[in-house]
């Protein structure tokens, strides 16, 4: 004979198997199902991205494309197919102006060297003083220069321009470059200090044991140490004074100074035809510089943002 009570934990146990390889399912189906879900999510989100991406490139994608149609046909078709390649529009927007578009570029890269070099040395010379030297009164002097980051540009451009017209410098790149070897733009001092303080002081005070007065500690110890932030000065100055026009219109007058602003904005006529095909193509060209730049500095720039708190 069997034993009931055996028979009745068999029971028990079976249902009690079954029971946990029912909840073991049902938990693999939850978790299907939730895996499913995330992917779905992922998917859509991604979908969203890329059609964000799609959209924000699509006035340069168009503008690439229109570079390769005639005049003519540039604003009869706002789509992205190319249906004839036209290469004149580069061959005659290198020559359509007065000088060749490489006169141009070569104005641009000058201007875009000199301030980078000023911003460089004087912006660098002035977070160091911020960041490591004592002296009356450097709190309330940061404060006004941190004031200065909200003073727009065109408040001082008056005065400023009838300073250098005084001085017979309009029509040349020192009003554009002496600013800027003056310390001007506090937003790269500020971005300095904030690196500057994030150095451990115990490397001041070593080279300060061996000998190094303010000179030597910042160019053979902070300097070196510097890079992120000083590869982010140089790209946003590069990216900055290279698109700038409305500083070039004011200070440049003489065809032969201008930079690749002014000389793209020479294609449109307002009485006449503009050439809008040769317009698109010089500016795919001047997009090339600024787009190599970004492509190879991406990383100190990301580093420089990252380690200086600047979001």
């Amino acid at each position: 004979m069997t034993d009931p009570r055996t028979d009745s934990t068999d029971v028990v146990l079976d249902n009690d198997v079954a029971i946990d390889h029912g909840g073991a399912g049902d938990l693999h189906a939850v978790k299907r199902t939730g895996q499913l879900g995330s992917n779905v999510r992922s998917v859509i989100k991604h979908i969203l991205m890329i059609a964000a991406a799609l959209l924000m490139i699509y006035p340069l994608l168009w503008m690439l494309v229109s570079s390769f149609r005639p005049t003519e046909e540039i604003f009869r078709d706002s789509g992205l197919v190319l249906t004839s390649l036209h290469l004149e529009n580069y061959t005659e927007g290198w020559t359509a102006l007065q000088y060749p578009f490489s006169r141009y570029l070569i104005n641009s890269m000058i201007l875009v060297l000199g301030c980078i070099l000023g911003n460089v040395i004087s912006c660098s010379l002035a977070a160091y003083a911020f960041a490591r030297l004592r002296f009356k009164f450097k709190n309330i002097f940061f404060a006004i220069m941190l004031l200065t980051i909200m003073l727009p540009m065109h408040v001082i451009i008056v005065p400023q321009y009838i300073l250098f017209s005084q001085f017979g410098w309009v029509n040349t790149f020192i009003p554009l470059v002496l600013p800027k070897l003056l310390a001007t733009d506090a937003f790269f001092v500020f971005l300095m200090v904030q690196f500057i303080r994030g150095l451990p002081k115990e490397l001041d005070e070593a080279a300060r044991i061996d000998g190094c007065g303010h000179w030597k500690i910042f160019s053979r110890v902070i300097m070196p140490l510097m890079t992120p932030a000083i590869a982010t000065t140089v790209i946003f100055t590069f990216i900055w004074t290279w698109n700038d026009f409305f500083s070039s219109l004011i200070y440049l007058t003489s065809p032969e100074m201008f930079t690749v602003p002014l000389a793209l904005k020479s294609f449109l006529d307002s009485t006449g035809g503009s050439n809008w095909g040769a317009m698109f193509a010089m500016s795919i060209v001047s997009l090339i510089p600024v787009f190599l730049v970004f492509l190879f500095g991406q990383k100190f720039l990301i580093r420089g943002i990252a380690t200086t708190g600047i979001k």
